[in-house]
């Protein structure tokens, strides 16, 4: 469906056209005239806002990120009522975000984009990682320093779990579904994973 655009709003409207196109297609799955076509615009005039289809995808990418990393800020909520309530709550959110947002989700995660080649997508990627690793900082506080985990590890750990409910549960043939609702599964990995750092007493 062509969106039309009101005057300086030409980007936007690219990036609109790209989301829908990558949930139809994949990140991969469509070009930069494509992209154009979908907004009703001419390819040349693409390039009067974008170098080329990375630097829109790119952008894809980096709204997506903002959207993310607002939703997990939301979710920690300055780590109440519970420092362990909050970081399930993030993880709540990954799911949320993904289910919510797919098109953003692909190009965030899909793309093959180099962080190295654009700065404002690493910039916010790095906001949102920091959320995650904040609540683990917060988590692990109670542990001796000797003892404690590096949060950024940690953190990691319970970002590529989410990752992974997310693609082996959520997105897919049906037949790959769990008999679990993804949350549940989600959140009986984290309770694992963090007693065996013993980070939880033991049930």
């Amino acid at each position: 469906m062509k969106r039309g655009y009101h005057h300086g709003n030409l980007r936007q409207a690219l990036v609109d056209a790209a989301l829908d196109l990558i949930v139809q297609n994949g990140p991969q799955g469509f070009t930069l005239s494509e992209a154009a076509k979908a907004a009703d615009v001419t390819p040349a005039a693409v390039y009067r806002h974008f170098a080329g289809r990375d630097d829109l995808m790119a952008e894809v990418a980096r709204q997506g990120y903002d959207i993310f990393a607002a939703l997990m800020e939301f979710a920690y909520n300055d780590g109440k009522p519970t420092a362990l309530a909050a970081f399930e709550a993030t993880g709540r959110a990954y799911l949320a975000f993904a289910r919510k947002y797919p098109g953003h989700y692909q190009a965030m995660f899909e793309s093959g984009l180099s962080f190295n080649a654009h700065p404002d997508l690493a910039f916010t990627a790095a906001r949102a990682r920091g959320v995650l690793e904040q609540a683990a900082e917060q988590l692990s506080q109670h542990m001796p320093a000797t003892r404690r985990p590096p949060a950024s590890m940690f953190s990691a750990h319970i970002w590529a779990m989410s990752h992974g409910v997310v693609e082996l549960f959520m997105r897919g043939t049906p037949g790959a579904k769990s008999a679990f609702p993804p949350e549940d599964l989600l959140e009986a990995g984290i309770g694992i994973y963090l007693r065996g750092l013993g980070l939880l007493p033991p049930e």
